[in-house]
């Protein structure tokens, strides 16, 4: 009975002993794979700290699942060494050409009378050319006190004869800000030195006072607020109109923080939007939508019974819009398989092996930039399509510890398969969402140097005018002219006549557009 009980004790002993071995096996698992993605996180925060920050791969660098041409070389010198032939395109100089586009003011330089005499006989000397010399002339901005003056006129017959003497006045123009000194001219000049050169106000307000003028930031906050309110708005919404007709639009979102917001801490995180149309608009449209958070609800609102083709990165909250089929940014999921690879240090990795898949398709992409959209639909269904589905065939394959690199950009990848194939549905559609994030760049660029926005009416001012600023931009015409000839139109025009002043409408003149 000892010896049953003894044998009894130590098979309990050793299972226990086993299960905690495999227990501590199950540990040492987990603290490897934990110990590997912090390894992972600090290479890749030393290689965007110190590293190049461009995603671009040279082809030497890829792995051999695609055939790569090599440069041409020609061996005329013994073995070891080898004469390298290639060709280097010559740099053209623009200066002339640059030049010449510019307004042309001329300074003659001519001999006196006097001296216009021959060093040898002294006779009369005449002319036989020219040398000239090219100087650029900067004209900075000055302010200008700027009057109106409506005069009065009567009759003065019936001034002597008449019991009533008419009075007729000049027709004076509306002002931009009733009561104000604000300008068409110098609402402009504050709105894009602030949202398109990013100057924070309290710049702009020193550099006023350097030229002797006194205004506040706070006036030109509340100048640039009002005239985004009364006259921008409306051509917004006339463009918001057309925006929403068109079927493949771009989307993206940035935050921004808003210091006073009902019901929110200052530090709390708010939202800018962005939506604009894709590349086969003959008209670009470029918006942007403050919201006070990052849901679905606000895409939602803003694309209301709307149906179409929606460019965008994997936020789920893009998922939400109905009757919206999503087509996803290839070079979003690039991007995740080339941050694994750059601290991956195996040239055969799952990573530059899906990074080589990506970099294929944008090649062929590259390729059929100049087709029209049915030769690009076309060709990518003889090959791009088959490369993507091998490129998914070949992600459901792999395996991976959780929170590795790699193994995020696989389940990126397996997660938004649907959204990536729909690239291949349409040949006007586009295999990123770059064009969206080249548009959004602007503001974020800005925020950079403003920080924050005061109020919601000053970041909803804000999205008005960079709307405008942007869709001026993406339509050839010069941002400040643009906004001058508005701002001068708007108070006195109808607003049945909002097309004709759109970036692309008949009435813009030709000094707003770019030579």
């Amino acid at each position: 009975m000892e010896h049953t009980a003894f044998t009894s004790d130590l098979f309990a002993e050793n299972t226990r002993l086993n299960t905690r071995v495999t227990e501590l096996e199950n540990v040492v698992t987990e603290l490897s794979a934990l110990v590997k993605h912090f390894e992972e996180l600090f290479r890749l925060s030393q290689i965007k700290r110190f590293g190049s920050s461009s995603e671009k791969t040279s082809v030497n660098g890829q792995v051999s699942m695609f055939e790569i041409t090599a440069p041409e070389i020609t061996t005329t010198l013994p073995a070891e060494h080898e004469e390298i032939k290639y060709t280097r395109r010559k740099r053209v100089g623009k200066r002339e050409a640059d030049l010449s586009k510019l307004p042309l003011e001329i300074i003659e330089h001519e001999l006196p009378e006097t001296e216009r005499k021959c060093p040898e006989c002294n006779g009369n000397v005449t002319e036989i050319g020219v040398q000239t010399r090219d100087e650029l002339k900067i004209i900075p901005a000055q302010v200008i006190r700027l009057q109106h003056r409506a005069k009065t006129y009567k009759c003065p017959e019936c001034a002597e004869s008449a019991e009533k003497t008419p009075i007729i006045k000049a027709t004076m123009p509306a002002p931009l800000i009733k009561g104000s000194i604000a300008s068409a001219s110098a609402v402009s000049h504050i709105m894009t030195q602030k949202h398109l050169m990013h100057l924070p106000f309290y710049r702009l307000e020193q550099d006023f006072q350097r030229q002797g003028v006194a205004i506040s930031r706070q006036t030109m906050s509340n100048w640039t607020i009002q005239v985004c309110e009364d006259r921008l708005l409306p051509v917004y919404s006339t463009m918001k109109a057309a925006l929403l007709k068109r079927d493949v639009l771009h989307a993206d979102e940035t935050s921004v923080q808003v210091l006073n917001e009902p019901g929110k801490a200052a530090e709390t995180k708010s939202y800018m939007w962005l939506y604009r149309t894709s590349g086969d608009a003959s008209n670009p449209i470029v918006l942007y939508d403050y919201q006070p958070g990052r849901g679905g609800q606000y895409p939602d609102n803003f694309l209301r019974n709307w149906r179409g083709y929606l460019h965008a990165d994997g936020y789920s909250s893009y998922r939400m819009l109905k009757n919206v089929t999503l087509i996803g940014c290839w070079a979003h999921l690039r991007r995740k398989f080339d941050e694994a690879a750059k601290i991956s240090k195996n040239d055969n990795s799952a990573a530059k092996i899906g990074l080589d898949y990506c970099n294929r398709l944008f090649a062929l992409e590259r390729d059929f930039a100049a087709l029209s959209s049915e030769k690009r639909h076309e060709s990518r269904q003889t090959q791009s399509l088959p490369l993507a589905e091998t490129f998914f065939a070949w992600v459901k394959t792999q395996s991976f510890p959780p929170k590795l690199a790699i193994t995020r950009a696989l389940n990126y990848a397996q997660s938004h398969e649907d959204c990536f194939m729909n690239v291949f549905l349409d040949g006007r559609f586009e295999l990123s969402n770059n064009r969206a994030e080249r548009s959004i760049k602007p503001f974020v660029l800005g925020r950079k140097n403003w920080l924050f926005c005061n109020s919601v009416r000053g970041a909803k001012a804000s999205a008005v005018a960079f709307s405008i600023i942007e869709t001026a931009k993406e339509n050839g015409l010069k941002p400040f002219e643009y906004l001058d000839f508005l701002l001068e139109s708007l108070p006195n025009a109808n607003m049945r006549d909002l097309d004709a002043l759109l970036p692309w409408g008949i009435a813009v003149p030709d000094e707003c557009r770019m030579k």
